[in-house]
């Protein structure tokens, strides 16, 4: 699934984090990849992150799933809106929607939230934190964008949900099944469906703050220090004044600190860890019973194809003469043909391969891990 009259380069240069931008259907031939009622199915399983977003009383209020079947029929005339989160780990089709926008690097990829609203439904005039990609794919929807927000911007007062204050739309589009709009971060939006049978794609993208870094790699490195790696002073002299923290001391502790978090090796390797765990890490996608390597092997010889599992999170990080795996937070330290059949598993969601006896080892880990499948199988 490709983008036609589409330059990846040009928007990057032009659009990314930087302005909106409206592409009208660049798909060709347009197939909305799933029906409304399966998204209400889903909303309603254990495990699936899902939210109801109703219209009352002109104020919006918020449900979380798991749904129970009957509430759908209990709505009514009022508008509503159903959000579903990662739709991408369970159906197939949705997650093809994000291949044409893997010119943004896999661990920027968050997930494919979709969403169904009824006439009038939205969740109201918002911003994000991370770029998201909205596909209208059934129905229409008028989205508006404003000005750029932070956290100063006053929100109005609501326990579930982030709402502007005060939003005032600077541009406006009617999107039809096939468009697409692109918001950067903290850019104000506000989109609402004209008509009933609405549903939109939103393909979002993470960005870690830099507290949720300080705060992670901090953790990481604190478990691992022992108790007598601690401030010392050996040439300590006498002072004029007791009671002053001397810029020797300021010194020495602030490198104590700083020289622990600086090791950017270690930091590449928790990184890549940290990045690619699950999104959901209680969801056990292993497979009912685990595969010997011959078996690989011989499915493999046969031509079968392996596929990620829509749910994983597959990157790397060049090390030495070979890199480092990372896969749904685990490192696997990879070098020669293995290296490079690591870059192949990063690069495409399908492969078929002919491994060495290392790659096997490496394909069965992950197939009885649920992070790659043979296609036959998912």
């Amino acid at each position: 699934m490709q983008l036609s009259h589409f330059d990846p380069a040009l928007f990057l240069r032009d659009y990314w984090q930087k302005k909106p931008l409206l592409i009208r259907n660049p798909w060709g031939e347009w197939r909305n990849p799933l029906e409304p009622d399966e998204l209400a199915g889903l909303a309603c399983e254990e495990g699936v992150e899902s939210r109801l977003i109703t219209l009352g009383d002109d104020r919006l209020a918020m449900e979380s799933g798991p749904l129970p079947e009957t509430r759908f029929g209990q709505l009514g005339a009022l508008p509503w809106t159903l959000l579903v989160q990662a739709v991408d780990h369970h159906v197939p089709q949705v997650a093809a929607l994000i291949d044409p926008f893997r010119f943004v690097p896999n661990w920027r990829i968050d997930d494919v939230m979709v969403s169904y609203a009824t006439d009038g439904g939205g969740v109201g005039a918002h911003f994000d934190q991370y770029d998201v990609f909205l596909v209208q794919g059934l129905g229409r929807r008028r989205w508006q964008v404003g000005a750029l927000c932070d956290s100063t911007t006053p929100l109005l007062p609501h326990d579930d949900l982030r709402l502007l204050a005060d939003f005032v739309p600077e541009q406006e589009w009617i999107l039809e099944p096939g468009d697409i709009l692109y918001v950067p971060p903290r850019i104000a939006h506000h989109g609402v469906a004209v008509g009933d049978d609405c549903m939109t794609y939103s393909i979002g993208f993470r960005a870690p703050s830099r507290a949720e870094l300080v705060e992670h790699w901090s953790e990481t490195l604190v478990d691992a220090m022992p108790d007598e790696d601690r401030y010392a002073d050996p040439d300590l002299a006498r002072q004029a004044n007791p009671g002053e923290i001397a810029p020797a001391a300021i010194d020495r502790l602030h490198a104590l600190v700083t020289e622990a978090l600086a090791d950017r090796t270690a930091f590449a390797r928790w990184f890549g860890q940290y990045s690619s765990s699950p999104k959901y890490p209680d969801t056990d996608w292993r497979p009912e019973e685990p595969m010997e390597a011959g078996d690989v092997a011989a499915m493999l010889a046969e031509g079968a194809a392996l596929c990620r599992n829509p749910a994983s999170r597959f990157s790397f990080v060049r090390h030495g003469d070979g890199l480092l795996l990372f896969v749904d937070g685990e490192c696997f330290d990879c070098a020669g043909d293995v290296a490079a059949l690591a870059e192949t598993l990063c690069a495409q969601d399908h492969v078929s391969v002919d491994p060495s006896d290392a790659g096997l080892a490496l394909l069965t880990m992950l197939v009885n891990q649920g992070s790659l499948a043979f296609e036959e199988e998912v």
